[in-house]
């Protein structure tokens, strides 16, 4: 069939003849096909002209809209062929002058001559009137006349192609009737129905005898009838018609219900339909037959010839529910060859006589067809078509004969239709296009012919099978490719998130989208199967949504094709589906519908030609093609082979198999196998394809695997290897062959030019480096803990010695270096953790980005980078050469390349003897060596620093401001300056810069200068010239470079060999003679210099007091404050003055200490304390660790507290009861009185502050894990122990608070607790303060301590410890209240001891302790601390099996409502936060206190060193421990919309679930188990697993 062409698109019509294509129009916005090239406005009208008006352009214009090659249509523009010509072109003119190759010739050749063609009733295509494009008036135009067919098609088949589908148009005369296809001829299809007001083709007469004629009658007033008048009716032109189709020997219809004249509004074959409600008087018309016919012969042959009255619905947009509803009649006409052969038909139509009231016969005569009209046969004529019958009767016979070819022609017609429709009219199908399929429920045979949907770059699945992941097409899909699992309503997009946010939220583009649009029956939570109707309601709304979004904002147009699969009876919703993708596609390009079943189909059709007309259906459909030939077909033409699982390399030297399913679960990379591309079907591929393929890349665009593979195997040219690939190749094999690794995270930088090939060197690194370790590329914008986790688990695959693994090279593309940095310390945190040694070699981060400088960024890190620039080196150019000589027919090279001089390598002999020779002769006195010696401190020290050409010009006094100005510059410069001076241009500003050639050679320079001329000097030089301080232009980076000079310190992270106190410009310069003067003097200059730089003056504060000079140090910390009043930096810096002055005069006193020489200490000591605290109530920054300032004000404080108690007053035998009551009470002893008068309320709020801060430190490691990151370790200047552990740090720093004012109430007698007469009673409060302090001497004040008990390996030590302080508390809590942070400090402890000493008398039962925990408060201004609603929900959690009470469970849901929200604002203080939170607790299977279980519990049972236990967490081995099994409750939960939920205790509640990784949580919608962590963030799931 033509329409099954190629070039075919099945909704235009063409103005002057059917040239079968699909030319996009000058200036519509539809996408051009495949090869077209855009057209500009010059040929914007070829459509509405006559072809002998065509110049050039329009005839190329019509060329590339039929297909042709455009090196085919440059040829013919360039011989000037136009309209006239082009009607006269002959083959041999082609072949010759124009090279054409045959198939070209001979598709130009019939398009050609269909254009010639005259079709006067073709109506006319392109723009309407009114100059609107056809996507702009959304109408389609088409063709009023049908194609003759063949007269070799049986009835049966011509089902399909008994009338050339026709194309729908809006009528001329009335915008609402459309042309739309007759019904299926000689089937009596239940699933058939007509749209009202659409138009039929005119009546017509006989053609071919297989191809049935048409008559139509409207019956407007049948329902004014009765029986007898409209049975005799219908039966008068039913029976006249029969008679002359089977006179005819030709198939025929005769239509009721069809206008045959033109009408009023009405048209011409316009469907009007006639009442269904009188379907017994069109079957009892048939009994007429007897009475009418001849002889009994010819009634019998009639009753065979004339089929049954078939009854079509006719469908009404306008329709109402209380409208009478509507259908056309028809009647066909059969006359097969053995009935009617060799005989004369003649009838006696009846009527019925309104005169005699009843029916009468006429005359029994022959009848035949002329054109579209059914006369009698004349007198006259009758002997000659006596005569005639014979042959008609062969012609008859012949037809039915050869009607039985056209199942194979058929076949092989749907085959090509299905190419086209699939792959938009390519030769094969590829990745360009993405694919959406609709579908119902599959059969269970069809599951085994799915393969070719495998291969299929599917974006969605609008699935409306309920059973689908159970036992359905999702299911059967799941086994080999990862999906994510939606409902409709996750395309609403309720939160109204950005386009790139809500793809990013749904993982669209990374598995396939699996919609299911009628609900699911194994999922929990709320999305029933309906009902047609009442998805009509609820559920229509969602789809149009999500249809809307992917057509309007993922995909772009013409990016996909949607396919229906009608794999079982068709429902309305499906037909809904279509409706939608149909307007939102503004028609039906890019659609395709598949049916094995006809029936099916025919339904289908009936309900969708609503909004797309029955031609269009047909064009797109592909009907009864058994699933297993349309399986067949479509991988023939995929450019993949099925491929379930790929290669990767092994640490034997082997190889192991990765399926599909587990690679794309690893969604976040991009695998590059050792067998990558090997699925490639080349001989599917054409040399045209392949020639393509390989000149995208030489055109500019990004290389892809296939073009190395294609290289490799020798079909296309080879890809030339800049110096860079060899470059990162060497430093690459220098870390994978190094015996034992530096370090087991490595990197290696390609920073490059845009354009200049740098991504290409990535990938051919990635390339050739597939086979030795596992490669991938990691995709954009993923989050760096799924990287992480999907990195360490493709590192890991099919290997059994986590220590004997291959290491993962991992490419990142234009990555900013906080992600790189991220990423690089969470692969850090796992290679810990899982115990691998650091001397292997796990990850190398091939990071590729894009520069505008790439040799600067080399210069950062020179032994781990690689740039790649424009320039071409000498080893390079030959190669380029020779390949441009092959391109340069194809393409033009000049626009890749830059050809320069580039520097030889830098040893360091050479450097020496380099510098050494330049400097030689130089003046030192002239301004261009002082600008070499700027040049060389800077590029010393600051890596990317460079000075602008305007800053050099101004400090050279050159004021010319024409294009001469830059030689004036370079005039300026000397000999050496020329030579040691390399010029740079920033692209986006355009300014001009110079640097040192190479930072080597820059500090060999600055060596060689500073032995006359100090580097103090040469800094102070540069920081005091105003012209270049104050110079406008690009002052900004200027300025940032100075300030660089003086703040940034090296780190071994950063890749410095040491870690530097001060910038290692201020250390070279403190070693200088009167160093640390000169290093005080410079950065005080800097500070002005640099517009009082706050930090700058922070760090001559650190500088200052770090060599005892507290004075001068305060002053500056003062003033870095007073710029920046809320940094926590510059605070810290404060306290720390204080902090280290106060150590400082402690440490120097000698003797006894009166009260009148502490003052000044004391007031010291306190400042540090105000200062820490300020610091505390900062926001903080995220490097920052919260506990850092309450430590510096523990350790203060608690030295404080030992220096008060060595003042002599003190020191005597009542001293220490004397201190308690002055730091407790609001006795003051008269020796302090005065000297001490500042301090009193200070001195009395010590011990309450040291409690306060004690607190907040705990509460801090109740919330987080103590691990540090890397960058974090850097910036710390804390204790080892506060560091690495706090815990022990806080127990330990709390017993020493505690013990002081215990040895101090124990020393106290009883006299002195009577001498105050100041107090109200200190004798009622002393015991309740010493049992407060004996908690916490045993280390039960707060939260922390307690839980670090449970650490201790002897548990009935920790058990007897926590029977001490539980014994410390008042028996009767009800009768003796505790304040809240004291009732729950006790019932952690019973928390605790339960978990130490099961048996212990001093436990309480778990209900006792439920009723004490009420007394928490969960909402408003007097919530309880974060620890006490921590225990709310570890109290109140359901026991295995048990419903709480509703009370119960409001307390539970608000506690956790209320840690969340605390643990949140909490988290906004940590860099990661989230990350960091520590579980405290697991959900056991017993019940009572003993459903609580520590962590500790299951790390008894995890056998191995602290790191390799860390390992068995983080793996997950934990959880599959035989013990752990059986001593963890599994809970039941489920995803929805991508959070973790598990049901509350009432019926309708439920509790949201935080996964401890969010990585390890399913995507979409799923039923799961989980273990269960109470953590201070809430409920966590560990070991989330579907339930399958």
């Amino acid at each position: 069939m033509e329409s099954s062409s190629a070039e075919t698109s099945p909704s235009s019509c063409q103005h002057q003849a059917d040239t079968s294509s699909a030319p996009v129009a000058a200036g519509d916005d539809s996408t051009a096909t495949p090869g077209s090239a855009t057209e500009d406005n010059s040929t914007a009208g070829w459509q509405d002209l006559p072809c002998d008006r065509w110049t050039e352009s329009h005839v190329s214009s019509w060329l590339r809209s039929i297909g042709i090659k455009e090196k085919y249509i440059v040829k013919l523009e360039e011989e000037e062929v136009t309209g006239p010509v082009l009607t006269s072109l002959q083959r041999n003119y082609l072949s010759t002058t124009i090279e054409m190759r045959g198939g070209q010739i001979e598709h130009l050749l019939k398009k050609r001559d269909e254009l010639l063609i005259p079709k006067p009733n073709k109506a006319k295509k392109g723009r309407d009137f009114s100059g609107k494009s056809r996507n702009e008036t959304k109408e389609r135009v088409l063709c009023l006349e049908q194609d003759p067919q063949t007269p070799s098609e049986k009835p049966s088949d011509s089902a399909e192609r008994e009338d050339r589908p026709m194309e729908c148009k809006k009528n001329s005369a009335s915008t609402r009737e459309t042309l739309c296809d007759y019904a299926n001829f000689d089937q009596q299809g239940k699933n058939s129905s007509y749209v009202k007001h659409n138009v039929l083709p005119p009546e017509t007469g006989t053609e071919n005898l297989i191809l049935p004629c048409h008559e139509y009658k409207s019956l407007e007033f049948a329902n004014k009838l009765d029986s007898t008048r409209l049975k005799s009716k219908v039966a008068n032109e039913l029976l006249r018609f029969a008679c002359a189709c089977m006179n005819m020997r030709t198939n025929g219809t005769i239509h009721f219900g069809i206008m045959d004249k033109i009408s009023g509004t009405h048209q011409h074959g316009e469907i009007v339909g006639v009442p269904d409600k009188r379907r017994e008087d069109f079957v009892d018309a048939l009994d007429y037959i007897e009475s009418c016919f001849k002889d009994t012969n010819q009634q019998v042959d009639a009753r065979k010839c004339i089929r049954n009255p078939r009854f079509i619905e006719v469908l009404d947009k306008e329709a109402t529910e209380n409208m009478e509803k509507t259908c056309v009649i028809e009647y066909d006409i059969v006359p097969k060859a053995t009935i009617v052969k060799n005989k004369l038909y003649s009838v006696g139509i009846p009527k019925f006589s309104e005169e005699r009231k009843k029916v009468i016969y006429e005359k029994k005569v022959p009848y035949h067809r002329v054109g579209a009209n059914t006369p009698s046969i004349p007198d006259d004529d009758l002997v000659p078509f006596i005569q005639q019958l014979s042959k008609k009767d062969e012609q008859r016979e012949e037809a039915e004969s050869s009607s039985n070819q056209t199942s194979v022609v058929c076949r092989e017609d749907q085959k090509r239709k299905l190419c086209i429709l699939l792959t938009c009219g390519k030769t094969h199908m590829d990745d360009s296009l993405h694919y959406i399929i609709v579908t119902n429920k599959f059969q269970p045979r069809h599951l085994d012919s799915i393969q070719f949907l495998l291969h299929m770059n599917i974006f969605c699945v609008f699935d409306f099978d309920p059973d689908s992941k159970t036992s359905g097409f999702c299911g059967k899909y799941k086994e080999q490719r990862a999906v994510t699992l939606h409902f409709l309503g996750d395309y609403e997009n309720k939160n109204g998130l950005k386009t790139a946010e809500f793809i990013h939220s749904l993982k669209l583009f990374e598995k396939t989208s699996w919609i299911f649009c009628n609900g699911r029956k194994d999922f929990p939570s709320g999305e029933e199967t309906c009902d047609e109707k009442t998805w009509i309601k609820t559920k229509k709304k969602q789809l149009k949504k999500a249809v809307s979004l992917i057509c309007n904002d993922v995909l772009p147009r013409g990016s996909f094709v949607v396919i229906f699969l009608l794999m079982s009876d068709v429902e309305q919703p499906l037909v809904e589906t279509f409706h939608e993708f149909y307007a939102e596609m503004n028609g039906h390009d890019d659609l395709a519908v598949i049916s094995e079943s006809k029936e099916n189909y025919k339904k289908w059709s009936s309900l969708a030609q609503v909004s797309c007309h029955m031609s269009e259906l047909h064009n797109i459909s592909i009907v009864e093609m058994p699933l297993t030939h349309v399986d067949a077909t479509v991988q023939s033409i995929q450019l993949l082979k099925n491929q379930a699982e790929r290669t990767l390399p092994v640490f034997s030297g082997a190889v192991c198999s990765i399926k599909s399913v587990e690679e794309s679960m690893l969604d976040s990379l991009e695998i590059i196998s050792v067998d990558q591309c090997d699925e490639t079907k080349v001989e599917i591929m054409s040399e045209d394809e392949i020639q393509q393929t390989e000149m995208y890349f030489y055109r500019g665009g990004k290389i892809d695997w296939i073009n190395f593979w294609l290289a490799d195997k020798q079909r296309c040219g080879n890809i030339i290897k800049r110096d860079a690939y060899e470059d990162t190749s060497k430093i690459l094999d220098r870390i994978a062959n190094c015996a034992k690794a530096i370090r087991p995270i490595e990197s290696v930088n390609i920073y490059h030019h845009p354009g200049s090939g740098g991504s290409t060197v990535a990938r051919q690194i990635l390339w050739s480096w597939k086979e030795k370790v596992r490669c991938a590329v990691v995709k954009q914008g993923k989050e760096i803990t799924t990287v992480c986790e999907h990195a360490v688990k493709l590192r890991e695959h099919d290997e059994r010695d986590k220590n004997n693994c291959l290491p993962v090279l991992l490419l990142l593309e234009d990555c900013k270096a906080d992600y790189i940095d991220d990423l690089r310390r969470e692969l850090g945190n796992v290679i810990t953790t899982k115990k691998i040694s650091p001397s292997v070699l796990c990850f190398i981060l091939l990071i590729c980005n894009r520069a505008n400088d790439p040799e600067r960024m080399c210069r950062a890190s020179p032994s781990q980078t690689v740039a790649v620039t424009h320039e071409l080196k000498d080893a390079e150019k030959p190669l380029f050469s020779k390949k441009r000589e092959e391109l340069k027919l194809q393409i033009d090279t000049k626009h890749i390349l830059t050809f320069v001089l580039m520097s030889k390598g830098f040893q360091p002999s050479y450097i020496q003897d380099f510098v050494k020779n330049t400097l030689t002769d130089i003046d030192h006195s002239s301004s261009v060596t002082r600008l070499i010696r700027f040049v060389a401190l800077l590029n010393s020290y600051i890596g990317d620093s460079y000075i602008s050409v305007s800053h050099c010009e101004a400090s050279f006094g050159i004021t010319t401001y024409d294009r001469t100005r830059y030689h004036a510059f370079v005039n300026h410069l000397s000999d050496e300056a020329k030579l040691l001076f390399i010029h740079l241009k920033e692209a986006s500003t355009h300014i001009s810069s110079i640097r040192i050639i190479h930072p080597l050679v820059a500090k060999e320079i600055l060596s060689q200068l500073s032995a006359n001329y100090p580097q103090s000097d040469i800094a102070m030089d540069l920081i005091n010239d105003k012209v270049l301080i104050n110079h406008r232009f690009d002052r900004n980076d200027f300025l940032m470079f100075i300030r660089a000079l003086f703040i940034r310190r090296t780190k071994k992270h950063k890749g410095d060999s040491v870690d530097s106190a001060f910038s290692p410009l201020i250390e070279h310069v403190i070693k200088e003679r009167d160093g640390l003067n000169k290093a005080v003097e410079l950065m005080k200059t800097a500070h002005i210099a640099l517009g009082k730089d706050a930090y700058v003056a922070q760090q001559l504060a650190r500088l200052l007091y770090t060599n005892g000079r507290f004075e001068e140090a305060l002053e500056w910390a003062e003033e870095a404050k007073s710029l920046l009043p809320f940094d926590i930096f510059v605070l810290d810096t404060l306290a720390q003055v204080y902090k280290w002055w106060f150590y400082h005069l402690y440490d120097s006193l000698e003797g006894n200490i009166f009260p009148k020489e502490a003052s000044e200490i004391i007031s010291i000591a306190l400042k540090g304390i105000s200062s820490f605290r300020a610091s505390e109530n900062t926001p903080k920054k995220e490097t920052v660790i919260l506990n850092s300032s309450y430590q510096g004000e523990v350790d203060v404080g608690c030295r404080l507290l030992k220096f008060l108690s060595e003042v002599d007053v003190f020191l005597t035998n009542t001293g220490k009861s004397k201190l308690l009551k002055y730091l407790l009470t609001d006795y003051i002893p008269s020796e302090v009185k005065e000297p001490w008068q500042r301090f009193h309320q200070q001195l009395k709020g010590l011990r309450e502050n040291l409690d306060h801060a004690l607190e907040c430190i705990s509460e801090d490691l109740s919330y987080f894990q103590t691990e540090i990151s890397e960058e974090d370790e850097e910036l710390d200047a804390r204790d080892p122990e506060q560091v690495y552990n706090p815990r022990k740090w806080l127990t330990r720093k709390t017993a020493v608070y505690a013990t002081f004012f215990c040895d101090i109430s124990d020393n106290s007698d009883q006299t002195a607790e009577h001498n105050s007469t100041n107090t109200a009673g200190p004798a009622e409060t002393l015991p309740q303060f010493k049992r407060q302090m004996e908690i916490y001497k045993l280390g039960g004040g707060n939260f922390t301590s307690i839980l670090s008990l449970l650490y201790d390996k002897n548990t009935e030590r920790a058990g007897k410890k926590l029977e001490r302080i539980i014994g410390m508390y008042p028996e009767n809590l009800k009768r003796k209240c505790l304040d809240q942070r004291e009732l729950s400090n006790f019932i952690i402890c019973q928390i605790a001891l339960n978990c130490t000493l099961p048996g212990s008398s001093k436990l309480l039962s778990l209900e006792k302790l439920q009723d004490l925990s009420q007394r928490f408060i969960t909402k408003g201004r007097n919530m309880s601390t974060a620890s006490a609603l921590f225990l709310l929900s570890l109290l109140f959690w359901p026991e295995t099996g048990d419903e709480l009470s509703s009370a119960n469970t409001k307390i539970l849901l608000s506690a956790l409502d209320a840690l969340q929200k605390l643990c949140w604002q909490k988290s906004q203080d940590v860099s990661q936060g989230k990350s960091k939170i520590v579980t405290h607790f697991f959900l056991a299977k017993a019940k009572g206190l003993n459903k609580i279980v520590h962590r500790t519990a299951i790390e008894k049972h995890i056998k191995g060193p602290l790191s390799e236990r860390k390992l068995k967490w983080l793996g997950g081995e934990v959880w599959k421990t035989r013990e752990v099994v059986q001593l963890l409750e599994r809970v039941e939960g489920w995803t929805e919309n991508g959070n973790l939920f598990v049901k509350g205790g009432s019926r309708d509640s439920k509790i949201r679930v935080f996964p401890r990784y969010s990585a390890s949580l399913p995507d979409g919608n799923e039923r799961v188990t989980f273990y269960l962590g109470f953590s201070f963030d809430g409920v966590l799931a560990y070991d989330i697993k579907a339930v399958e």
